[in-house]
């Protein structure tokens, strides 16, 4: 039986800073606009983090049935290890989705009920992403899902349900904030390659190849600060998130010189740190 230790490390939460990041940027353009509402924006958070944390579960357990876990590099895999029983693992993901249905539920009570479509195509994708017959994770998908749902709709979904407007701010700060969620992702499948070509998983990455996914990651850390450079145009004070690009150094460097196996794992970390940072100054930056 795994451990709560085991248990967190199953939950990967070096990727859960993809999830709340969007909400602190999202929460940052209605302060900008005068309507933040708390209890609103901390329901959001609660819906982007325990789904991130059901998408990682349901991945867990999808890729573990499998057996594509059995021989890849990085954080503890359940039941790949062996440590946890399918069934627990997939009992872990659904409790997470169903949180996450709750705390949408109350949302979109309180706003428009078309929410609960955004909030079940959501749910449809954390867990098609490697569940099912025909995951589309394994068709080279998994960096426009993750675009989409942690960029666009994590963002765009915060303001709105706490503005219930659509404000053109929250499109543009959505596409940076899904190019580091990518980002991660990318670092993970690059690191993954020899094991997914293996398992017959059809990643970006492996698609790609190795030296054009490097350069894809590069250009997920780089092009969100081009995107600070327009929103100065409205909002000057958004140029505080350059003061972040320092720590975009170290994992593009790691990535660009050719880490991997092993040593491509601290950028997962690196990457998640650059995420917060990147977020929180461009949350600043919008509010003010």
């Amino acid at each position: 039986m795994a451990t709560l230790s085991q248990w967190v490390a199953g939950s990967r939460p070096r990727t859960l800073p993809a999830s709340l990041v969007p909400v602190v940027v999202g929460t940052g353009v209605a302060v900008g606009a005068g309507g933040a509402v708390w209890w609103r924006a901390a329901l959001a958070a609660v819906v982007s983090l325990i789904l991130q944390v059901g998408v990682n579960f349901s991945n867990d357990y999808s890729d573990g049935v499998r057996g594509t876990d059995a021989d890849r590099v990085g954080p503890l895999r359940l039941v790949g290890s062996g440590v946890a029983k399918p069934k627990h693992v997939l009992a872990a993901a659904l409790a997470c989705f169903g949180i996450a249905a709750v705390a949408g539920l109350v949302l979109a009570a309180v706003t428009t009920w078309w929410l609960l479509l955004v909030g079940a195509f959501a749910i449809l994708a954390a867990w098609f992403y490697t569940g099912g017959k025909k995951p589309y994770g394994y068709r080279a998908l998994g960096e426009i899902s993750v675009f989409v749902f942690f960029g666009l709709v994590a963002v765009v979904g915060t303001a709105y349900v706490q503005l219930e407007r659509l404000p053109a701010e929250a499109w543009a700060a959505a596409v940076p904030i899904g190019l580091l969620a990518c980002a991660m992702l990318v670092a993970n499948n690059v690191r993954d390659i020899p094991t997914d070509e293996i398992a017959g998983k059809r990643t970006l990455a492996v698609v790609l190849g190795d030296r054009n996914t490097r350069i894809l990651y590069a250009m997920c850390t780089a092009l969100p600060y081009l995107f600070v450079v327009a929103l100065s145009v409205v909002h000057p004070w958004a140029l505080i998130a350059l003061l972040s690009a320092p720590l975009s150094v170290p994992p593009t460097q790691k990535v660009l010189q050719g880490a991997n196996g092993p040593f491509l794992i601290p950028v997962l970390g690196e990457t998640g740190r650059l995420q917060i940072a990147y977020g929180a100054l461009l949350a600043v930056g919008l509010a003010l």
